[in-house]
Parts: structure tokens; sequence; C-alpha cells
């Protein structure tokens, strides 16, 4: 599939008028033409219905044209990386990530981008959940990383990255450690470790009350990181996602009657032009392999 191509059919899709895109496209418009029959060739249908005033893109065209954008997208970016490169320019990189979200599930990636930009300028800011879009919204953040988002606002835009649902977790030397599985009830004298700065605590203590939790004491505190601490030290037990559970130690038990999912994504502003390292790493999520392997049965 040729870049002009998409070029040309992105400039068709945003314009319905052939003429008026090759303009756009600083081509004759026969050439244009010929380049659209040609990517509906290779696609193997039409992608525009010419009716003069009513022309518009087929369902073919319609269902293809997020994922061309997302393709031109791409090699802008990878042009631009090039020549970042080429020139030894600094890379700003201004990342805001939920205090929930493990952050060694993007380790990788921001080693990968730190060869890509040798002279990357990492800003990583840490946020509860509600602050994450004020960090957007304020620009000490381009790009963010979260659970759901309690606050909405019109120019937030969201790329699903993956769902990670929640289990109950124990030290290994905790006596629930080795079940196969666990009930609301086997809680009722438990310490329960609560990590007021997750996304979805109101859904997890709605769960505990449905299935009478409510007397039990409760250690509150605000990062996912004082969680850990406290179960590493056997101080309680906690029902978090399984993307935070270290093996080594912990010992993850599904929860009958539990079916707490989070979908973690990331945000931009929409309309806000972005660096060249936040587009990149965004880029570079997109593109990822999230299909993290089960940590709900360990033996």
């Amino acid at each position: 599939m040729e870049m002009h191509h998409i070029r040309y059919f992105l400039a068709v899709s945003e314009t319905l008028n052939l003429t008026k895109a090759a303009h756009r496209c600083n081509v004759a418009q026969p050439a244009l033409t010929r380049a659209i029959r040609a990517l509906e060739g290779e696609l193997g249908g039409e992608l525009l219905r010419r009716e003069r005033a009513l022309s518009h893109l087929t369902e073919l065209g319609q269902r293809i044209l997020p994922m061309l954008r997302q393709c031109q997208e791409a090699a802008l970016t990878a042009k631009m990386v090039a020549s970042s490169i080429r020139r030894g320019e600094a890379a700003p990189l201004s990342l805001v990530v939920s205090r929930a979200v493990t952050l060694g599930h993007f380790a990788p990636m921001l080693k990968q981008l730190s060869r890509a930009f040798p002279r990357l300028e990492l800003n990583l800011l840490r946020s509860s959940g509600c602050d994450v879009i004020e960090c957007l919204k304020s620009g000490r953040a381009e790009l963010a990383i979260a659970g759901p988002l309690s606050e909405t606002w019109s120019r937030l835009d969201e790329l699903p990255l993956f769902e990670e649902p929640f289990c109950l977790v124990v030290s290994r030397r905790h006596r629930l450690a080795g079940r196969n599985e666990a009930e609301f009830s086997d809680l009722a004298s438990e310490n329960l470790l609560i990590n007021t700065g997750c996304e979805m605590v109101k859904e997890l203590r709605a769960y505990l009350e449905a299935n009478g939790i409510v007397e039990t004491a409760r250690y509150q505190m605000t990062t996912q990181e004082d969680v850990l601490a406290l179960l590493k030290a056997d101080l309680g037990v906690a029902i978090i996602p399984i993307g935070a559970i270290d093996a080594n130690w912990m010992y993850c038990i599904p929860l009958k009657q539990l079916n707490l999912v989070r979908k973690v994504s990331a945000y931009t502003v929409a309309g806000r032009q972005r660096a060249l390292a936040s587009a990149t790493l965004l880029n570079m999520m997109r593109a990822a392999d999230w299909g993290f392997g089960s940590a709900t049965k360990q033996k």
C-alpha cells in the first residue's frame, strides 16, 4: 500500500470531492483518481460513492478510515524522529501516570524511546485519578496513562490499551495462600488494605458492602506502592488489579462474586499539538501487544 495513496484517500474523505482533494494534494485529478482506484483494487472494494453533492464514503471506506489515519500519523512521526535524531535535538516528554497503574507495563517502551531519542527529557508525574485531567488541562502533561476517569472533558481523546481484572492478593505466608478460590466471607476477620487513590475504589467498596464486608478493619492509603509494602509485611490482604502482582512473594486468589475489571487507557488533548516524543510513545502504545499472562492461578 503506497503512502501517497493513503494521503490522497484521506483528502478525499475530508472533502468528498475528487477535484478539491486533488487541489489539496497538489496533484492532477486523473492521477488522484487512479490512486484511489488502485487503493480500492488492493482493498477489494469501493471506498467512495460519487453522487455529486451527496457523495459519501462506503461502509468499507468508513471502516478503514481510522486505520489509514493511524498509518499516516505513524509514517509522519517516523520521518520526524529520523530528522530529530540527525539534528541531535532534545526531546521533551511530559507524562502523567495514575498512582494506581503499574509503571512496569510501560518501562520497556520508555527504554526503547530513550534509545530512539538519545536526548530524551522525561518529566514523569504521578497523580491520583481525579487529578489526571487537571494535569492535561493545565499543560503540565501532554500524555496521561490511567484507568477510568470520573471527570469528563469534551477535548479528551482516549486510546484504550488493556483491561485487567481485580483479584484477592495475599502474601505467601498468609493463611489463605494456596487456596484455589475464596469468598467474601473469608475477609470478615482480615485487615483489608484499600488504595483510595485507585480510580475504581468506589466500585470496589460497592462490592464489599454488597457482600456484607462492612465491619472489617480497613487500612486506607493513597498509593499502590504502600498497599504492596503492607502486603509484603503480611499486615493484611488487598483486592487489586492483577497487573500489580509480583508472583515471587504474592498469591493471587480468585474471589467469588467479584467481577471487577479496570480498563487502562492513554489520554491526550484533542487539537493540541504533541511533542515528537509524546507522539512516538503514543504510537508505540497503539501498536503494542497487551496480551498479559494470567496471574490468577499460581502454584
